[in-house]
């Protein structure tokens, strides 16, 4: 059988599934199509037909695998300043306008999708969308809460709609009409069911989601009182407005205002935001995948453009990934795309089956589904998260978030890079780190072919400006490959690149592969959040490194304990034990730190810093080394890899000693010392066979101590583990030597 045919006989044996979990988002994204459309100034059809059309178009082309597509929350308050702007007053002919600056924003994003610009969103700082992204939950609170409460007539900026809350509150109290009561006590109730929902553990109510239940229990409202002959105390403003037949009654695009300044400036912001909040989307549902797939992003944003045109040529909304509905679909057992598609095709079923039902829903009871939405992505818990992280991340927080609230998303989003930039400047004392570097090469990757690792070196400095380069080397890493990055040679890295890494982190964690990071042990911080701007100390100042441990450096204390061995992570200026190892003849060492000490053995692994050349081709150089203090007298020796070195040796007069009926041995590893007879005598069969069984190590005697050394770089923390091993047999091999 054809993998092929597996594939396909497993979409097959897996649609119960889809279709199951399709259904179950169909029953969310029904009233937060409706409610996203109606929070938007836009009729509440149009949240459906984009739901429906993003459904169809990206379950059939889309790059991804279980994410959920429809109208999004971030779109809501770009859509509602272009409905006012463009209509000037006119709601509906705003709406008209809109719906060409939709099409034209699909049309952009399709190329973003052919241009790949998949990456748009890594060019943006993490606590600045965060600000963002808060802007746009006050946003919709803000206005939604009005029509929770009954008046459905508030109007103006998200600040002067915040305002107006507290005298909203009196007004309904002391003034509210019945209609306004009966409103506002379905809007509350239905806040209610929101917020308490999951505290209910009854597996029968949770089957159905709570927005639903709300959307039930509101249409039965208004059943009842036809049920008991009495009349319903709301009319038809405080309902939702449904077209009779929806095919017959679609809004077309007007396109008369194409070449308008404010119409640019809409096309212009409907794109971004909805760009930013599908890319980021995708990223989030692919660390939900239990398979660890990851989206082919461009190939998404392609289907996305398409989606969104055509859904803005029959009336419908912007189509964007939602994290929302996407992570419901997950959690219901969705395995592919075929989910999106069951999802769209019920929406179809409901608008046609009940289209009267769902003209009995009180405005009130989507508004409150809607402010508990804009509260989740403002609450004091994201305030808390940020500040957590550093005081600059909740600066650059606060800017974007009040800029934002203040003025609109672009001008919002655009002073939180720029902050975020100065922050960057600030923090470093030095603009010359950005300018000079931003557009050189700071990313090496090769892959150390003997341990099949792949090794990635960032020089200068990592930040959202550059992040990219990093992401490019890391995505073409296979993710069931080990991958160490070092930051030694790295002067700042920051918020946004540390939290990116971790997500790489986690995938690459589910597909069998590991990346470890490494030199960030001297650098800086100011928070003990992992994900804290790290920036280099210098090295006059000699700083206590342990005040926020890295990741490597929490692993390193575990490894001694798992070892019964002490840590030191501190530095320390007293090398002068490694000077006579003919290795640091003519390198000068700065110091060493992350001490890893086994007093039993008399035997310790530390990083190390050290200098070679001078002047212009002084390098600074940071690697792991083991040493360990022997109890007995050996040969003074060094052993090595035999290759180019090696062979400039034998030139100098460094003579490489053989070892009688060994020639492999001879053949790959260089032997030297001044006591040709000792060293031969010393190294004895068995460990030869233990030397070409294990990996190169350069292993340097030098009479009274052992100099062990795998790589002029820092190791990681399973690589420390791997030389602790081979130390620790040498050296009981070498104590039998001595035995013998």
């Amino acid at each position: 059988m054809t993998p092929k045919t597996n594939h396909n006989n497993t979409i097959i044996k897996e649609l119960p599934k889809n279709f199951f979990s399709g259904f179950v988002v169909s029953l969310i994204a029904l009233p937060l199509g409706l409610g996203l459309a109606i929070a938007s100034d836009a009729p509440p059809i149009s949240g459906i037909i984009a739901a429906i059309v993003g459904g169809v178009v990206v379950a059939i082309l889309g790059g991804s695998h279980v994410t959920i597509t429809g109208p999004g929350n971030g779109l809501v308050i770009v859509l509602l300043g272009a409905i006012t702007t463009l209509g000037a007053g006119d709601l509906y002919q705003g709406y008209l306008f809109t719906l060409a600056a939709i099409v034209i924003s699909g049309i952009l994003m399709l190329l973003l999708g052919f241009l790949k610009m998949g990456r748009l969103a890594d060019f943006f700082p993490a606590s600045a969308i965060e600000g963002m992204l808060a802007a746009i939950g006050w946003g919709i609170f803000a206005k939604q809460f009005h029509i929770m409460i009954g008046h459905n007539n508030e109007h103006g900026s998200i600040v002067k709609l915040l305002a107006q809350i507290p005298n909203g509150l009196v007004d309904l109290i002391q003034n509210g009409s019945i209609e306004e009561m009966v409103a506002a006590g379905i809007g509350i109730i239905s806040l209610l069911i929101m917020i308490f929902y999951s505290k209910l553990r009854n597996p029968y109510f949770q089957l159905i989601p709570a927005p639903m239940w709300i959307l039930i229990l509101s249409v039965g409202f208004s059943y009842s009182f036809g049920w008991l002959r009495l009349p319903f105390p709301m009319d038809s403003s405080y309902l939702i407005s449904i077209p009779e037949n929806v095919l017959s009654n679609l809004a077309f695009p007007d396109f008369s205002k194409i070449l308008q300044t404010d119409f640019i400036v809409s096309v212009f912001a409907i794109t971004l935001i909805a760009s930013i909040e599908s890319l980021l989307s995708i990223k989030a549902v692919d660390k939900l995948d239990s398979q660890s797939r990851r989206s082919n992003v461009n190939k998404d944003l392609k289907a996305l453009g398409l989606a969104t045109s055509l859904s803005g040529l029959v009336g419908g909304l912007n189509v964007v990934t939602v994290i929302a509905r996407s992570s419901v679909n997950v959690n219901n057992g969705a395995t592919n795309r075929s989910a999106n598609l069951f999802h769209a095709s019920f929406l179809v079923v409901f608008i046609l089956l009940f289209q009267e039902q769902l003209k009995k829903i009180p405005l009130a009871a989507l508004a409150a589904i809607l402010v508990y939405t804009g509260y989740k992505l403002a609450t004091p818990k994201t305030f808390r998260k940020v500040a957590k992280i550093g005081k600059e991340q909740i600066v650059i927080f606060l800017i974007t978030l009040l800029t934002t609230l203040f003025t609109n998303l672009i001008t919002g989003i655009s002073v939180g890079i720029l902050s975020t930039m100065v922050i960057h400047m600030i923090i470093n004392k030095s603009s010359l780190l950005f300018l000079a570097n931003v557009f050189k090469p700071n990313v090496l990757l090769f892959q150390e072919h003997e341990e099949k690792t792949y090794y990635i070196s960032v020089k200068y400095f990592c930040s959202f400006l550059n992040f990219y380069r990093l992401k490019n080397k890391l995505d073409a890493v296979p993710e069931d490959q080990n991958v160490i990055i070092d930051f030694s040679v790295c002067s700042f890295v920051d918020h946004t690149v540390m939290e990116g890494l971790e997500n790489y982190m986690d995938t690459f964690s589910k597909k069998g592969g590991s990346i470890e990071i490494v030199g960030l042990d001297k650098h800086g911080a100011d928070s003990k959040h992992p994900f804290a701007i790290r920036k280099i100390l210098p090295l006059e100042t000699l700083k206590p490194i342990e005040k926020y441990f890295t990741r490597r450096q929490a692993s390193l204390k575990a490894t001694a304990l798992e070892y019964d061995w002490s840590y030191e992570a501190k530095k320390s200026i007293k090398t002068k034990f490694l000077s006579n190892f003919i290795f640091f003849k003519t390198r000068e060492i700065s110091y060493f730190y992350n001490k890893l000490i086994d007093e039993k053995d008399n035997c310790s692994v530390f990083d190390v810093e050290f200098t070679e050349g001078a002047f212009v081709a002084k390098e600074v150089v940071k690697t792991t080394i083991m040493y360990v203090a022997l109890p007995h007298q050996l040969p003074i020796f060094s052993l090595d890899k035999e290759g180019l070195l090696e062979r400039i040796y034998k030139l100098a007069g460094f003579k490489d000693i053989s070892i009688k009926n060994h020639p492999d041995f001879n053949r790959r590893f260089f032997l030297s010392g001044e006591k040709k007879t000792e060293i031969q005598a010393l190294f004895h069969d068995d460990l030869i066979f233990f030397l070409e069984s294990n990996p190169y190590y350069h292993v340097e005697s030098n009479g009274n101590s052992l100099l062990i050394l795998k790589k002029e770089r820092l190791l990681s923390v399973q690589e420390i583990k791997a030389m602790i091993y081979f130390g620790q047999q040498l050296q009981k091999l070498l104590k039998h030597s001595l035995v013998v």
